[in-house]
């Protein structure tokens, strides 16, 4: 089911999509009811972007920014109240994740925040060259099986998007436990003349962003030993 302002009806799978399952556990019944009433205005119709990006929201904003996978919105709603001058896109294809946040901005009244719930490619596609100040991808799956690593969200074509829609000057913002795609993506990012890794310390990738909430996962991971990574790269 596709919970957007579209007549279209959810997109169709890619073969090699890089998000998991879209459905966990049954939504609660207040999340469900905001999904139905809130979701429709916070929804964006891929096929009527307009070409500059602020005239999505319904307040001024002097800069629009993405985050790829938000999970339960925290880290996107936190941003939002703390920058209400800026406009915030969030993409989520996990539906219990875009329920929670639809819940958490209809009850906060944020209007500088829209979603995208369904993949991101098609969205990305569409979104006007240079029109992104900043694009977050926190935590995606790693997709830790060899015959898997083809779907992982960093890849060339992906970085092709998040160079055309990032102008120079402009960040992607990356967030992992997990070494392996780390490692991965350190690896593209490094032989891509359009990015600069803007660490020049170990502290600079171990230390969170900053303003960092945290997240639940997160801490999870630190109780298991592992170390998460914050990478951010420069487009140049």
């Amino acid at each position: 089911m596709n919970h957007s302002s579209s007549d279209h009806g959810p997109t169709a799978p890619r073969e090699a999509a890089f998000y998991g399952r879209r459905r966990g556990k049954p939504l609660r019944a207040g999340q469900a009811g905001h999904l139905a009433h809130d979701l429709p205005a916070l929804a964006i119709d891929v096929d009527a972007i307009p070409p500059t990006l602020a005239a999505l929201f319904p307040v001024p904003v002097r800069a629009v920014r993405l985050e790829i996978g938000f999970g339960g919105g925290e880290r996107l709603i936190d941003d939002a109240r703390s920058h209400p001058d800026i406009g915030y896109i969030g993409a989520e294809a996990f539906l219990n994740g875009l329920a929670k946040a639809t819940t958490a901005i209809a009850e906060s009244g944020l209007k500088n925040v829209r979603l995208h719930g369904d993949d991101v490619v098609p969205l990305l596609d569409r979104l006007p060259d240079g029109a992104l100040e900043r694009i977050d991808l926190f935590y995606p799956d790693p997709w830790p099986k060899r015959r898997h690593w083809k779907r992982r969200f960093v890849q060339p074509d992906n970085l092709d998007r998040v160079a055309r829609l990032l102008p120079p000057g402009g960040t992607f913002r990356f967030a992992t436990d997990v070494e392996g795609y780390a490692a991965w993506t350190l690896r593209h990012l490094a032989a891509d003349p359009r990015f600069e890794w803007t660490a020049r310390r170990a502290d600079d990738w171990r230390r969170p962003f900053p303003g960092w909430p945290g997240t639940r996962y997160e801490a999870k991971a630190r109780r298991e030993g592992r170390i998460p990574c914050y990478y951010e790269f420069l487009r140049i």
